[in-house]
């Protein structure tokens, strides 16, 4: 294998589409697109428009194009809602002149990745006590503290989609619409189910962010930008190349709107979430695998490696779930310990921690290859033997 010319040794991962484990293998037919991809060089502008065609396909957004992740995309959104299409300010991000820089967010969805909005020159303002998840007490911020919160200085409002944010997105929305400014959705790991790829975007949500690289089995360093029009426009102009006479310069029929640019902007913000051919081809496939691959089928996969890590262990498991995905739980007096001697192994087991305060390992089975499995169930075995 081609790592372990360079002395590296693959690992085992049970955790999931983990970033920091480079998250699971990809399908062959998504690597041999990459693979074909870089045999030929392309327009990149041309590219990014056959993109925003199947990506509007898939979520019904008017506009999207693949970014270099989900928190690549969540910059690129927080700079199209804080220069629209002013050529002017798109050049002077991070720095805004004067109006809207504060995005909205619920002080209970705040989180590690948010500094993206920041990084494009946004400003988050905390909305809510989140007492139900401090534990205080039952309540969170409210759609009336949202509107409350408005001043002319906020350019928009992020939502953080998960099963149990709140208030929830319609309401979000409502309140945005009212006040003429948009809502940025962070979904980079809302898939699946499938439908959430149309879900935000039917709630209102003025941009969605996902990443491409965990459920949909794309790239890892691949995401999508999907929604309005023109901010989406504005977005790939502050990522594009745009060193190039300006005369030169043609807007595709998929984004209209940088027709509408006073000016040639310079190259913008986002450069450095810039995505190549191959993982724009790659995504493409893996979007087109995902979207016509039915839940059930997917499902099945999941579960044969499960069964098969099961039989190989000869443990005695829980069955669990994360919404769609099947999991398998391993309940132990001595957890902590096991998962560190699985760690330590040859090669590293990786399984997902998160549970491991109440003796609980768990198998993820979405980035583990299937010839691992029965590995897995082997070293699951050996670690419990101490």
């Amino acid at each position: 294998m081609i790592f372990e010319r360079f002395g590296i040794t693959p690992i085992i991962n049970a955790y999931g589409t983990n970033t920091r484990l480079s998250a699971g293998p990809l399908a062959d037919e998504v690597a041999d697109a990459m693979r074909e991809a870089a045999t030929a060089s392309v327009d990149i502008l041309d590219l990014q428009a056959a993109a925003c065609r199947e990506i509007t396909r898939a979520t019904g957004a008017e506009a999207g194009f693949v970014t270099s992740g989900a928190s690549a995309a969540l910059l690129l959104a927080a700079a199209a809602c804080l220069a629209r299409l002013d050529a002017g300010a798109m050049n002077r991000l991070p720095a805004v002149r004067e109006g809207r820089c504060e995005f909205l967010i619920s002080r209970s969805q705040r989180n590690m990745y948010d500094r993206a909005i920041e990084t494009a020159g946004g400003r988050l303002v905390d909305v809510g006590i989140p007492d139900r998840v401090s534990g205080a007490g039952v309540r969170d911020a409210s759609a009336a503290e949202f509107a409350d919160a408005i001043t002319p200085r906020t350019a928009g409002i992020v939502f953080v989609a998960q099963p149990q944010a709140e208030p929830p997105l319609p309401e979000i929305v409502a309140v945005a619409r009212a006040a003429g400014i948009p809502v940025i959705v962070d979904a980079a790991a809302q898939l699946p189910p499938a439908g959430n790829l149309r879900r935000f975007i039917a709630e209102g949500a003025d941009l969605v962010a996902f990443s491409g690289g965990k459920a949909i089995g794309g790239p890892q360093a691949s995401g999508i930008l999907a929604g309005q029009g023109v901010l989406v426009a504005s977005a790939l102009a502050q990522m594009l190349d745009l060193d190039l006479p300006a005369a030169q310069f043609r807007a595709p029929a998929e984004f209209p709107a940088l027709s509408q640019l006073a000016f040639f902007p310079r190259t913008g913000i986002g450069r450095s979430c810039k995505v190549a051919r191959e993982e724009v081809m790659g995504l493409l496939v893996a979007l087109r695998r995902f979207v016509n691959e039915d839940a059930a089928t997917r499902r099945a996969g999941w579960q044969a490696r499960l069964d098969a890590v099961r039989a190989a262990s000869g443990l005695d498991f829980e069955a669990g779930a994360a919404g769609e995905v099947p999991l398998l739980l391993l309940r132990l007096p001595d957890a902590r310990a096991v998962e560190a001697r699985l760690r330590a192994g040859r090669p590293a087991v990786h399984v997902n921690p998160s549970r491991l305060a109440e003796g609980i390992l768990t198998i993820n089975p979405i980035s583990l290859h299937e010839r691992d499995a029965p590995r897995l169930g082997e070293l699951l075995r050996a670690a419990l033997a101490g």
